[in-house]
């Protein structure tokens, strides 16, 4: 059974409602944190979980919990038609949209509000889907990936980007001395939310990584499903195909 974890445990609100929340607050700040925080390591991520559509040439491009758009942005690398983004955080989406207008990038990137349990889309409607570190804020996993299987077409893969724990000496204790020490104090600093950045660490240890996230792609119909750790197991690419 999958754990949760919320980012506000003493309010009322379930954990979606709590997540869409947090982002609304600290959307204006989120892109400077990321870059922060993750020494912006978190650019070579998304462009490696990018590649590995490249062979398939994708032309509608799913991007879930896609924040303020980096992902889909970084999609357009491999020349889909149209990208589209859901996310449940209106806030989030308000920065996307102020990204893509700046880049003029409105007529190849389409941003919607949206529940990854309740994707508001048809059936086989998308060639590929991403998620980059969303699959954690999930408040019921294995209905959010059957809801992503649900609207890719047959064959179609699905690509996930998520924060993974690293076990080897020195990278394991240095990793949980950052998450529990630097990151929450960084994280209240800039965001003003201090919740924001202890959530984060506490979803991260409750993830269920490695074979126990392939198993819940396997439950969700997908299938060929594989996991390449990156940068020491500070984060996991998975990979898998609709069955």
């Amino acid at each position: 059974m999958q754990e949760t974890v919320k980012p506000y445990p003493g309010q009322d609100g379930g954990k979606k409602e709590q997540v869409a929340s947090m982002f609304d607050s600290i959307s204006p700040r989120y892109d400077l944190l990321n870059r922060v925080l993750s020494l912006g390591i978190d650019t070579i991520w998304r462009k490696k979980a990018i590649n590995l559509l490249k062979a398939d040439k994708p032309e509608r491009i799913l991007d879930v919990a896609t924040g303020t758009a980096d992902l889909a942005i970084e999609a357009l690398r491999i020349h889909p038609k149209q990208v589209v983004g859901v996310d449940i955080s209106a806030g989030m989406l308000a920065m996307g949209d102020i990204k893509l207008r700046k880049r003029k990038l409105e007529d190849r990137i389409k941003l919607v509000l949206g529940d990854s349990e309740g994707l508001p889309f048809a059936d086989n409607e998308f060639d590929a889907a991403t998620v980059a570190f969303g699959v954690r804020n999930f408040e019921h996993l294995l209905e959010g990936l059957q809801d992503i299987q649900r609207v890719l077409k047959p064959g179609a893969k699905l690509v996930v980007l998520e924060f993974s724990r690293p076990n080897a000496f020195p990278v394991k204790q240095l990793y949980n001395f950052y998450f529990r020490f630097i990151l929450p104090v960084v994280g209240r600093l800039v965001s003003k939310d201090s919740a924001a950045y202890t959530y984060l660490p506490a979803s991260v240890q409750v993830f269920p990584e490695g074979q126990a996230f392939l198993g819940f792609m396997e439950r969700a119909g997908f299938v060929n499903n594989q996991e390449k750790r990156l940068t020491f197991g500070i984060c996991s690419i998975y990979v898998g195909q609709k069955g």
